[in-house]
């Protein structure tokens, strides 16, 4: 099994809940805008609402680090940054300041360890990291590994929400074994 298909069968498993909250939230908020002002905000660029400009640049790093572009689309493609600001703005406050703390966090690592913020790192430094947050002990690291298991909760349910993800999931129909084969539930 590989690493798109185990995270796969995590999100369907523990995150069929989050996506139909995260659907009906997005439903509700398309069905309230006016047209006018639907179209306005068709032409208009995406800005981040909660993330400033260099926090929002470590989302798409750190998204794209955990679901790279390969032959299928990735997370930066699937604007995970977008869900994850989303995301950050239902938030109650103080739930959403963690997260940016999370991402100072893991800057202030990074300049400590090579003086360099996340995004201004090389991709193997960044994943060198990453690595080591993933398995850390230390009660330095703790901060950095609660942030990493959170972006990438985060990065899998905002990939999966999307069209791309949703389309990564289909692509290949859906089996014949999830239909029920009696004739009286047909």
């Amino acid at each position: 099994m590989n690493r798109r298909d185990l995270i796969r069968s995590a999100v369907l498993g523990a995150g069929a809940a989050s996506v139909a909250g995260a659907q009906q939230h997005q439903h509700t908020q398309l069905t309230t805008i006016a047209p006018a002002q639907a179209a306005a905000t068709a032409t208009e660029p995406w800005t981040p609402a909660i993330l400033d400009e260099h926090q929002n640049a470590t989302v798409i790093q750190l998204s794209e680090l955990i679901i790279p572009t390969t032959d299928t689309p990735g997370a930066k493609d699937a604007k995970v940054n977008e869900w994850v600001d989303l995301y950050l703005k239902d938030l109650a406050e103080d739930k959403g300041h963690s997260f940016i703390m999370g991402l100072g966090w893991l800057d202030g690592y990074s300049n400590q360890k090579h003086s360099k913020p996340f995004v201004g790192l090389s991709e193997p430094q960044q994943v060198a990291i990453l690595e080591e947050l993933d398995g850390a002990t230390a009660d330095e690291l703790l901060p950095g590994k609660a942030f990493f298991n959170e972006i990438k909760r985060l990065t899998v349910q905002g990939y999966y929400t999307s069209r791309i993800g949703i389309s990564e999931l289909n692509k290949d129909g859906v089996p014949s074994t999830y239909a029920c084969t009696h004739d009286s539930h047909a």
